[in-house]
């Protein structure tokens, strides 16, 4: 689900848990050793991301969060932030040719560039984390 997540909604953050999960703690934030993404430059987009990021004229970039159920991809245009909700179980996952990492979610898509070695580590955190979260229901 994409969400305006620039106000404090109660119960938006709830419906976001629900699909997620709530945070890591602390101690396993340490145990992952950390569980956001350097900032990664967006190079493409689904439409209705991409009429967003059209809106100003910054650089288009994002992060992600991992969840202990899925992971939240954040970008901001203009002074609001939104926040792509996608739960483990319908993520896919594609690394390009020209160090580029693909997310895709239902009818949503964002293409970030991969130039350094922490961003190609945190998506095999993150691929290392959806096997773990989905080899249950295997």
């Amino acid at each position: 689900m994409l969400v305006n997540v620039s106000y404090n909604n109660k119960e938006q953050r709830s419906a976001i848990d629900t699909a997620v999960g709530k945070p890591f703690t602390l101690i396993d934030r340490l145990k992952l050793v950390g569980v956001g993404s350097p900032k990664l430059l967006i190079r493409s987009s689904s439409k209705e991301i991409d009429s967003l990021l059209l809106l100003d004229n910054n650089e288009n970039s994002c992060n992600i969060e991992l969840r202990p159920k899925g992971l939240i991809l954040r970008f901001r245009s203009l002074l609001e932030t939104f926040a792509l909700v996608i739960p483990y179980y319908k993520l896919t996952l594609f690394k390009g040719k020209s160090d580029t990492y693909s997310v895709h979610f239902d009818h949503h898509k964002v293409e970030v560039s991969a130039q350094s070695k922490p961003v190609h580590a945190f998506f095999k955190k993150v691929q290392h984390q959806k096997a773990e979260s989905t080899k249950d229901y295997l």
